[in-house]
């Protein structure tokens, strides 16, 4: 399959042959549990401190003839600690117990817990395949919520040494993206307490442009809200489908396309060993002869 090149104005220039990586199947349900995996890995354990509820003096004995005991006295065996005493009447109330007031808590969380999950390095990669795969589908995109004219697969690799927002902008307008930086652009107040904890605003994902390795549009594009720059080598679920949901609007330099063709990412060294083992035993068949070359032998 092949896919058009677009040139920082806009206009088509050539085409090239796209890389076997974007041929896989579209699995939805495989990209979200990868995405899962992802974002568990940056869960922050939590717990109650070790001794919460825990630091009153309970030590009051249930036997018959004990000092300061609660045996006899018709109430429940719940931990308590003395309050008063007077002679052998004691005035206490109940601690340290989950039924108390200040006692501890049942079952409260650990910090120890692990959280994170799980993922087979094929299943990760096949999900980033799929997720590569579904940037090329028209409809899938736009169900995510862009707004554009038309795909823009791949890009000239000029964009990458673009060193002004003024100039990455223009370049945008010309691929006719001017609705999505517009939806891009509006941001709106979070509902609920993570106002109050450093996440007051919303903003929407936008276009993520894949270059081939570090180059000056990073910087230049920062400013730019829900525009995002990658580098290809570390790509991830979480940049190609943000939130478990398929799939970006992503452009690919033409660079980056041709890293990924000749380095083989995102797929399974074993495969990659086979198919150029496999190029190498195939036996050179020499071409049959035409009949006209026949009769002239004979």
């Amino acid at each position: 399959m092949k896919a058009d090149i677009f040139a920082l104005d806009g206009s088509k220039t050539k085409s090239m042959d796209i890389p076997e990586q974007f041929a896989e199947e579209y699995r939805p349900d495989l990209i979200r549990r990868v995405f899962l995996a992802f974002m568990s890995h940056a869960r922050q354990p939590y717990g109650a401190f070790p001794e919460a509820g825990k630091r009153q003096v309970v030590n009051i004995p249930k036997r018959r003839r004990a000092l300061k005991t609660s045996y006899g006295h018709g109430i429940a065996r719940t931990p308590r600690k003395i309050v008063w005493h007077r002679g052998r009447q004691f005035g206490w109330v109940g601690a340290f117990s989950p039924n108390t007031p200040g006692g501890r808590r049942a079952h409260p969380p650990k910090p120890w817990k692990i959280y994170d999950l799980k993922i087979n390095i094929k299943e990760r990669r096949k999900a980033i395949r799929s997720a590569l795969a579904a940037t090329l589908d028209q409809e899938v995109v736009k169900e995510r919520g862009h707004e554009f004219k038309h795909l823009i697969p791949i890009v000239d690799a000029k964009i990458e040494s673009l060193q002004k927002a003024k100039e990455v902008i223009q370049t945008l307008h010309a691929l006719h993206l001017e609705t999505e930086l517009t939806r891009v652009g509006k941001r709106k107040i979070r509902a609920g307490k993570g106002k109050r904890r450093g996440r007051r605003y919303k903003t929407k994902k936008g276009p993520l442009i894949v270059v081939s390795e570090s180059c000056p549009l990073q910087k230049a594009a920062a400013s730019i809200p829900g525009v995002e720059i990658c580098e290809v080598n570390k790509l991830n679920i979480n940049l190609l489908a943000p939130g478990g949901d398929a799939v970006r609007f992503t452009i690919f330099s033409e660079k980056a396309m041709d890293k990924i063709k000749q380095e083989q990412l995102f797929m399974n060294a074993r495969t990659v060993a086979q198919k150029e083992t496999a190029k190498k035993e195939t036996p050179k068949v020499a071409p049959k002869a035409k009949p006209q070359e026949k009769k002239a032998k004979q």
